[in-house]
């Protein structure tokens, strides 16, 4: 009798360990690899998919198969911030990180740190956390480079891999043969560059199949310099920032856009990954507002043309294909909750993302913003570069809802806009909504006096 009650106990704690094990088995694989593209300084009217001026086919299909968002935004107008919040979820100034960083001096005339704190809360760290394998491929610029040599390595972060251009801590030696952004010694030259940083996403995606992967895929196209061939970088003079030099950089940026999801498909890993493609913020040069879509701003402005950018993505059998969200107002500090809901990963209760979970619009839901927006960019004019001319805007903005307002941290020089029906920026309301007007602009200059 006791002999039938052991074998029966043990045949149940067997079968019991054989349930758990699939399960956790079924819940890795249900975990979908993510990729997460960013071009730098890709404008909002860029993209043919935007009404872009360059045909950009391969980018086109993306949204075609997956969601293209028209109402994305950054949390600043310029590389650094903008790569901040996404990495911390958070307001960028919050970790004194306000333009791009660069010498020591030139640092501390910004009012910034050298480079990212690692203390700040990580988004890879985060899913690695949750049994993902990290990788950075591509653009940092959140420390290393110039003078500052004791920036933190990535896996201070949380990345298993690093990828680094010039701008890191760590950077490859096939793409940064001397110090500075690129050279003619560079053994991949910068025309072939994004190529690379195609190879090395996939190697990582594919070494890593047993385990789902995060890979930031962050490019250093389309920023200048415009360099598309060996001839145009021998013969590289002060017009390099033509239009004819632009149009073929983002061509072949779209073509490796091809080949990404050429080979995600050939590795049978297309439904096993989500892909999200965004920019860091608006262009310069705007070429007339071509490259903004006609919004008004650029990079280093406030307006919407240097701070709301291209967004889309893409997961087969997750990511509704063919679906256009002119709804959803979409913030890079959505990122940092919204992939972690995707991963399965908890958020760390010091974390406290400012960014809210946009899942549900990622599959197929628009999801009403109920809390506004805010940004700054120049906190003073000699150190800060600011766009001369319309584009230049105050340095403290706020979106509510449909309205947008600007103003000066010094209170003055107060703007607001409906986007709604002025999405250019270009019919100044404050005078006739003096009450919408104090209230914002209380909310931006309180915001704004809690930063360090």
């Amino acid at each position: 009798m006791k002999t039938k009650i052991f074998r029966r106990s043990f045949l149940v704690a067997t079968l019991l360990c054989v349930l758990t094990c699939a399960v956790a088995a079924h819940a890795a694989e249900q975990k979908p690899n993510i990729i997460f593209i960013l071009a730098d300084d890709l404008g909002y009217g860029d993209l043919s998919c935007y009404g872009g001026e360059v045909p950009t086919p391969n980018l086109d299909r993306l949204a075609r198969e997956g969601t293209r968002f028209t109402q994305a935004y950054v949390a600043s107008p310029i590389c650094s911030p903008s790569r901040a919040a996404l990495i911390t979820g958070q307001h960028p100034a919050r970790w004194r990180i306000t333009s791009y960083l660069q010498t020591r001096k030139g640092n501390r005339a910004c009012e910034m740190v050298d480079f990212l704190d690692p203390k700040a809360p990580s988004l890879p760290r985060v899913l690695k956390a949750a049994g993902y394998r990290t990788a950075h491929v591509g653009k940092w610029h959140l420390g290393g480079g110039r003078d500052v040599t004791n920036a933190p390595p990535f896996k201070e972060y949380g990345y298993d891999v690093g990828f680094g251009t010039y701008e890191s801590p760590e950077p490859h030696p096939s793409i940064t043969a001397t110090n500075w952004i690129w050279s003619m010694h560079d053994p991949v030259k910068r025309w072939d560059r994004t190529k690379w940083m195609v190879d090395r996403t996939m190697e990582f995606v594919q070494a890593n199949t047993s385990t789902p992967a995060f890979v930031n895929l962050w490019l250093d196209d389309p920023h200048t310099p415009w360099i598309p061939s060996e001839e145009q970088a021998q013969k590289r003079g002060p017009q390099g920032e033509t239009k004819a030099n632009l149009r073929n950089v983002l061509v072949e940026m779209d073509r490796q856009v091809r080949r990404l999801l050429a080979e995600l498909r050939e590795a049978k890993l297309a439904e096993k990954t989500i892909v999200i493609f965004m920019s860091d913020n608006g262009p310069l040069p705007t070429f007339k507002q071509s490259r903004t879509a006609g919004l008004r701003g650029s990079k280093l402005s406030l307006y919407e043309g240097g701070v709301r950018v291209p967004l889309i993505a893409w997961g087969p059998g997750r990511v509704p294909a063919g679906r256009v969200d002119e709804t959803t107002v979409f913030s890079s500090l959505d990122i940092f909750p919204t992939f972690c809901e995707l991963a399965g990963a908890s958020i760390p209760t010091d974390a406290r993302p400012e960014g809210r979970n946009m899942t549900a619009a990622l599959l197929g839901k628009s999801v009403e913003r109920t809390t506004p927006l805010f940004w700054e960019y120049g906190r003073n004019t000699n150190s800060f570069g600011l766009p001369r001319g319309v584009n230049r805007s105050p340095n403290v903005a706020m979106r509510e809802g449909d309205w947008k307002l600007l103003v000066s941290a010094d209170g003055n020089g107060a703007e607001l806009y409906n986007l709604k029906s002025d999405s250019r920026e270009e019919s100044n309301l404050a005078g006739k909504e003096a009450e919408r007007t104090a209230k914002m602009k209380a909310a931006a200059l309180e915001w704004r006096r809690s930063l360090p």
